[in-house]
């Protein structure tokens, strides 16, 4: 009697337990998939802050080459500028300086406007005692990222800036 009784309590898992298990591993499927979520997302916001470090940074670059002109304020441009025609140094033909800066500009403004959501930037050079200073600043919107993280709500914009300042 006592075999018999041994064997109808071990026949193995009940749909109960099955459940709970169950359970218990879609709860972690789930976490997983919020974490995935959260990495996709703060990938997207590196890869848009990195973006708008190379674009400042050509900008720079591109006053640099024409160091003559941007010592004379030619490159400024204030924020949220609409990309204006690049002028007459698409061709063939020589480019006078000034004109090349207009080309730069335009150019800029016309990448950082595909390359980053609500792309804009802006170009400000101060003539001290001790130098002209440029500051580039790059802005982009990064909503998308920013409502993930908690730090605005759904829908509302989220502008973030790289300022990039040096000593031409």
């Amino acid at each position: 009697m006592r075999t018999a009784n041994y064997r109808s309590s071990a026949r193995g898992f009940t749909l109960v337990e099955v459940l709970v298990s169950l359970v218990i591993l879609s709860m972690g499927l789930l976490g997983i998939a919020k974490l995935v979520l959260f990495s996709s997302h703060s990938n997207d916001s590196a890869y848009l802050r990195s973006q708008a470090t190379e674009l400042a940074y050509e900008i720079l670059d591109n006053m640099r080459g024409n160091r003559a002109v941007a010592l004379t304020q030619v490159y400024d441009t204030p924020l949220n500028t609409a990309p204006g025609v690049p002028g007459p140094c698409l061709g063939t033909t020589g480019c006078l300086p000034p004109a090349l800066a207009q080309y730069d500009i335009s150019m800029w403004l016309t990448r950082l406007a595909a390359a980053l959501p609500s792309g804009t930037g802006s170009v400000t050079t101060v003539t001290s005692a001790a130098g002209t200073t440029a500051t580039i600043t790059v802005q982009w919107d990064d909503a998308a990222a920013q409502t993930v993280f908690g730090g605005t709500a759904q829908g509302a914009a989220a502008p973030m800036a790289v300022t990039l300042e040096t000593v031409l």
